[in-house]
């Protein structure tokens, strides 16, 4: 089915036709899901520019721009990274019982790696839980970036790990994860500023993406039941692809009707 898809893809790319690839989001859990917000495409509202040759014009870098979509943060936190007495390092959220998230709703959706886990000894390694899952009949991957489009008053003391996988056979709920390189620096998330991007890409790199709120039908979820803690009982998720696609229902992506 796939390699006729893609056959079809060079056939429209050869005749000057765009084929709309399209792309499903669905929040995996609807516990405190009101937290969690839509998608939204990276676009900048600016005054009407001054002359046509404006940067605001140039049509690569609206091309660019709107084919990323950002995710919201969807809490307010400032962390910091302290020592106990034994010398660990300890994740503190310092506003302590001002902070507007609660220490057992953080811990829900917040944690720190555990050390030997990091890519590096003293960088210690954060990953938050998020719902968002991306689905696709067409053979898309999905991409997760940090948020390099938008100025951040506060930039984050590390890097975000960036990751890449196929939303047609892996629709997995997405984390984010950060390497805290300056451990003097606080980390500061302010909710509805953007927390990551993603961005799609399929056999034709011209092709525009509709990027819709997906249906959780029972082969859809049935599907991704097959895929959960997977790496539990193997190391490299990536070589039970081919097993994912074989046994793929053919349609995963419904459309959500409002």
């Amino acid at each position: 089915m796939f390699v006729k898809l893609y056959r079809r893809m060079q056939d429209e790319a050869a005749h000057g036709e765009r084929r709309v690839m399209k792309a499903g989001w669905f929040l995996k859990d609807e516990k405190s899901s009101l937290i969690w917000d839509a998608p939204k495409p990276v676009s900048f509202d600016h005054d009407k520019p001054a002359t046509s040759k404006s940067a605001l014009s140039c049509p690569a870098a609206i091309e660019f721009d709107r084919r990323h979509y950002a995710i919201p943060c969807p809490i307010d936190v400032h962390l910091r990274m302290v020592r106990n007495a034994q010398g660990q390092l300890q994740l503190t959220n310092i506003e302590g019982p001002q902070a507007s998230t609660r220490p057992a709703g953080l811990q829900q959706i917040l944690m720190m790696s555990p050390q030997n886990e990091w890519r590096h000894p003293s960088r210690p390694m954060l990953q938050l839980v998020t719902p968002y899952v991306f689905v696709s009949d067409d053979p898309l991957y999905v991409n997760q970036f940090p948020p390099f489009l938008h100025y951040e008053t506060q930039s984050r003391p590390g890097v975000m790990l960036c990751g890449r996988f196929p939303a047609d056979i892996w629709p997995r709920p997405h984390m984010w994860a950060f390497e805290w390189h300056d451990l003097e620096k606080d980390l500061i998330l302010k909710r509805g500023e953007p927390l990551f991007y993603v961005r799609f890409e399929g056999g034709d790199p011209a092709s525009p993406l509709r990027l819709v709120e997906a249906e959780t039908t029972e082969e859809l979820m049935g599907f991704m039941r097959s895929l959960t803690d997977v790496t539990n009982f193997v190391n490299q998720s990536f070589q039970l692809f081919k097993t994912a696609r074989e046994r793929r229902p053919k349609t995963l992506l419904v459309e959500k009707k409002r």
